[in-house]
């Protein structure tokens, strides 16, 4: 078998099920430091008892999230060695501020979170959890500015066939790096807000801990709204960011074949990737593409017939991970905006059915993120970094296709068996619901 393509599944399927933690401890760390912020201004308890609820999800979630991503920088070294030679100055230095700081940030701060219960003051344990937070968005910051320079290569200069960095603060202030940082952080939020209304909503199905729950749906369904209108911003900055600097990225996300000014928007689109056209375009809507494209009615949406064939992205997991996005994001702007509105009438538990259709909603959101990274990763292709260096090049010369089969086995056994442990713990520990009101509290813990 091939090499190329086995570590391409192999850190396809470490990279998707490290996402699978990622989004989750972005938002929920921001969730929980807003409740215990509250307990501390307000002195009202329940804030205290949602803290604690949602912390204990938090920290099990964060565990396997730290498990799960370490393999990541392994393979690095071991299945993709001569892109780590290539480009090793340029892709480390982001890398290792997140390790060494962030990371660092996180879990030291973590730690302090967990073991400081009375031995600190409030507003102190307060801080330490939003420090949690800041090192956990930060770490996404770094990882992404690594990512956003694949994507989009600045402030390097090719020399003794290597890539080297010339400008590092062009690299860090990479545009495509930091509309990335924000579309990713706030769909991560989106994932939270869901989890948290979702396991509200099961509790309230059932009439248990109804106002603590109320008030975590409350709390979970302004977040995620909130979150909601951020990606929606920041996805269109990021759709024209890519139409600049990923043209035939962007021309797959639409099925375009053709070069085409004032481009229209095909609502109703079926591509035919084998004979380079659209079975089906229905539907038009005049200059739309153009307009999401350049945010210019007029402007020159680049068709795939004018890549080479082997330097075009596959069509179709591309084009309908896109549409399955988008469509499952506007899904969600709904039921937010249905779930704040319900919360504020205190009329949730009026409406059985919109409370289970949030309990399925719970994974929606985390398929999104994968759909998002599948445009953003296979969209990417054939090129490691695009337009500079390709995938099939980047690969190790001294692993043999037998070791990468088997470190992929071994991978997706272990991964299988962590995915059914943070399963049942987390669903364990959320039908168990808050811990019962302390009959007195202490003034500083």
């Amino acid at each position: 078998m091939d090499v190329v393509l086995l570590s391409r599944w192999q850190f396809a399927i470490t990279c998707m099920f490290h996402f699978i933690f990622v989004p989750l401890t972005l938002g929920l760390s921001v969730l929980v430091a807003w409740m215990e912020t509250r307990y501390v201004r307000t002195g009202d308890e329940m804030w205290l008892r949602m803290t604690k609820f949602w912390g204990k999800l938090f920290l099990i979630n964060f565990a396997l999230g730290v498990v799960t991503g370490i393999t990541m920088e392994f393979q690095f070294g071991m299945n993709w060695a001569e892109y780590s030679s290539y480009v090793g100055d340029i892709f480390g230095a982001p890398l290792a501020i997140e390790a060494t700081v962030t990371f660092f940030l996180e879990s030291v701060f973590i730690g302090l979170w967990i073991f400081g219960w009375d031995k600190v003051s409030k507003k102190t344990h307060a801080v330490t959890m939003w420090l949690v937070a800041l090192g956990t968005n930060l770490s996404a910051l770094w990882i992404l500015i690594a990512n956003g320079w694949m994507q989009n290569p600045v402030g390097y200069v090719i020399r003794n066939g290597r890539a080297e960095m010339v400008d590092f603060v062009a690299v860090i202030t990479n545009k495509y790096a930091i509309i990335k940082f924000f579309h990713q952080i706030t769909s991560g939020y989106t994932v939270a807000a869901f989890f948290v209304m979702g396991i509200a909503a099961w509790h309230l199905l059932r009439n248990q801990h109804t106002e603590f729950f109320k008030r975590s749906f409350n709390t979970a369904a302004k977040f995620g709204l909130a979150a909601l209108i951020v990606v929606l911003v920041t996805g269109d900055f990021h759709a024209v960011e890519i139409a600049e600097v990923q043209p035939s990225k962007f021309a797959a996300m639409e099925a375009v074949w053709e070069t085409q000014k004032a481009a229209p928007m095909n609502l109703l689109l079926f591509p035919d990737e084998a004979n380079e056209r659209n079975l089906v375009e229905a539907i038009k809507i005049p200059g739309m593409l153009s307009l999401m494209a350049f945010h210019d009615v007029n402007g020159v949406v680049k068709g795939l017939k004018d890549f080479p064939p082997d330097e075009r992205p596959p069509v179709w997991p591309v084009f309908i991970s896109f549409r399955l996005m988008v469509g499952l994001g506007t899904l969600f702007v709904f039921l937010a905006v249905i779930g704040v509105w319900l919360a504020r009438k205190d009329q949730l538990q009026k409406y059985p059915l919109f409370l289970k259709i949030m309990v399925l909603a719970i994974p929606l959101p985390y398929l999104v993120n994968q759909f998002g990274w599948i445009v953003a990763e296979l969209g990417r292709q054939p090129w490691l970094v695009y337009g500079v260096f390709k995938t099939a090049d980047g690969a190790s010369k001294a692993v043999s296709a037998g070791q990468v089969v088997g470190s992929l086995i071994g991978f997706t056994l272990l991964y299988g068996f962590l995915g059914v442990i943070d399963i049942y713990l987390l669903v364990k520990n959320a039908k168990k619901g808050p811990e019962a009101p302390a009959l007195s509290q202490s003034s500083d813990y």
